[in-house]
């Protein structure tokens, strides 16, 4: 027996089966409504009406709450829908700062886009807004401005929902009702993670990543007595061609190298070389912690998102992070430490590093207190996301489709598949079984592929063999579902030695500083795709086999875990429960 059944949509008769909402239906067959407060995996709010079509000639609904009927007829496009339409968006418009030309979200603004599809040029029958509300620019990741907000309470249900966490709320009532974080304090003030998932799923220019950082970034670049590093993550490359017209997932590892160049930077390093880096140190510091009776489970520390939430949160649980500095933080300090020695031009005084994340809490991981250097300076300058790398590439008048790739720099630009699997949900996992096991039982693993611990959904357990040893690795990624974790071990409950940890939804392949993507479910499965293929085309696929970190272990870090090792590539927490409304600083 057939469980479809069917209803019409502008005259045309199309099946549905388990699909909870006609908004569902609609999109699954060829037609489409404007949405504002839709998010294909936050729940439903309804709020802003964008969405509404007309019943069967007679009633208004709002498709992304209304349950599916069979036989019901929908028109999506009918007079009256139009014009309740456009006088949605002119009631918006008419409360809204339409400065539009000097806002990070032209040109990719819902708001905009809808404005000029139903062809509204003037809101002037409706009250203009007359006063400003202040912009709240103090932390160094996002910036909030409400001026922009159209109450959808997107940014507010991504973070309870993605991270549990409920920084932003609703303040007020009625006409003066707004989004802000508890107490009206500044964002800094915050227990904000700094992930940028509530820019990521904000319609509007209301919560936007926090650009000061940019024009500092040109200004180095231009200056003659400067010599500029960079260095780019896994998940840029799957990401960066969605600004210029290519398919989520494509990799463009080789363009962006030379768009580097053609920018300006004057040596182009790539963070999966300490990617491979980063699992030499976790695994051997795994292997040991479970020979020698360490704190387990030991947890990844490559998030800080996921960092800070335990510093903010759970300070107790400190002790389970390993100590390894994420990839960023590893090549900040072996740019700052070896770069001289290869490249004599560049000096302590004149080297300028600059990081090229998908994450809008890199921002504020470089500022950490742990990564300042004796003379008063962070290891790494500038952290960029990929959104701006993407604004720089236009700003320069580069044509990035069309662009030549080349090679990165050496000794810190090659890498293996370990390491470029390191942006999604589950590779970081994956890349560093794939040296445990190698060290632990001294045999070759040939198998490397662990379907088990991929894919973007939330949760994932998988049991290894290390030889007779049963080892069992727990993955999640958002912070909700890191925190069922902390109560299992709390309460005696975790059966795991491991834990993965992103803040983010996917991974970093879905970070806060990626090109926008909330509203397609398909665009984080092309991009971890992307890097899976990247892994499987790699010469090496184990980090110990990359010849560039066997020659960094020879000449200067003797072994994992070393004390050198320890010193440039290890780190310490903080304890930010008490302290927790103390700004880093910009």
């Amino acid at each position: 027996m057939s469980d479809k059944k069917t209803l019409f949509i502008n005259n045309v008769e199309v099946e549905y089966t388990n699909e909870k909402t006609v908004l569902e239906i609609i999109r699954k067959n060829g037609f489409d409504v404007p949405t504002f407060c839709h998010r294909p995996d936050l729940t439903q709010f309804g709020a802003c009406r964008m969405c509404i079509i007309e019943q069967d000639g007679k009633w208004i609904q709002a498709s992304c709450t209304m349950p599916p009927r069979e036989g019901i007829r929908i028109e999506t496009n009918s007079k009256r829908v139009r014009k309740i339409r456009k006088t949605i968006l002119e009631l918006l418009l008419a409360n809204h700062d339409r400065e539009c030309t000097t806002c990070d979200k032209s040109g990719s603004c819902e708001l905009q886009k809808y404005a000029e599809e139903y062809g509204i040029k003037d809101v002037k029958k409706y009250v203009q807004k007359e006063t400003m509300l202040p912009v709240d620019d103090s932390s160094c990741s996002l910036v909030r401005d409400n001026n922009k907000c159209i109450l959808c309470g997107a940014c507010v249900r991504a973070c309870a929902e993605y991270q549990g966490l409920q920084v932003l709320g609703f303040a007020n009532r009625g006409s003066k009702t707004i989004v802000a974080p508890m107490a009206g304090k500044p964002l800094c003030e915050s227990e904000c993670i700094n992930c940028g998932q509530c820019a990521a799923v904000c319609p509007t220019g209301a919560i936007t990543i926090n650009s000061k950082q940019l024009d500092k970034v040109w200004d180095e670049i231009t200056n003659p007595n400067k010599k500029v590093v960079v260095q780019f993550a896994p998940s840029v490359r799957v990401a960066l061609g969605e600004m210029f017209g290519l398919k989520a997932g494509e990799n463009t590892t080789e363009k962006i190298n030379a768009a580097l160049r053609r920018i300006g930077f004057d040596l182009v390093f790539d963070t999966n070389f300490s990617a491979d880096l980063t699992i030499m140190e976790e695994a051997s510091e795994f292997i040991d912690r479970i020979q020698n009776g360490g704190k387990l489970p030991m947890f990844t520390s490559c998030c800080p998102g996921w960092v800070k939430f335990l510093e903010l949160k759970h300070p107790d649980m400190l002790e389970h992070l390993s100590s390894c500095k994420s990839p960023q933080g590893m090549m900040g300090a072996i740019i700052r430490e070896y770069v001289p020695k290869y490249y004599p031009e560049f000096t302590d005084e004149n080297l300028v590093s600059v990081s090229v994340m998908p994450c809008t809490a890199k921002k504020f991981e470089v500022q950490r207190e742990e990564f300042k250097m004796a003379d008063g300076r962070y290891e790494i300058d500038y952290v960029l996301t990929t959104q701006e790398l993407g604004r720089m590439i236009k700003n320069a008048g580069i044509d990035f489709k069309n662009l030549k790739g080349e090679k990165a720099d050496s000794p810190f630009g090659k890498y293996s598949g370990a390491g470029t699997i390191f942006g999604v949900s589950g590779g970081v996992a994956e890349a560093a079984v794939r040296t445990a096991y190698e060290l632990a039982t001294g045999e070759t693993l040939k198998d490397v592929v662990i379907n088990d611990m991929r894919g973007t959904h939330k949760v994932k357990t998988v049991e290894l063999n290390l030889k007779g040893a049963k080892v069992k690795v727990k993955i999640v990624n958002t912070l909700a579902e890191a925190e069922k974790c902390i109560r299992e071990i709390k309460e005696g409950k975790a059966d795991y030695q491991m834990l993965e940890v992103m803040a983010c939804p996917g991974g970093c392949i879905n970070g806060g500083g990626q090109p926008q993507s909330c509203n397609d479910a398909n665009v984080r499965e092309l991009r971890a795709a992307g890097l899976y293929k990247d892994d499987e085309t790699l010469e090496y696929r184990k980090s110990h086999e990359n010849p560039e970190i066997k020659e960094l272990y020879e000449k200067h870090l003797g072994k994992p875990n070393s004390h050198k090792a320890h010193e440039l590539l290890h780190t310490n927490y903080t304890n930010r429960r008490k302290d927790c409304y103390i700004s880093i600083g910009e």
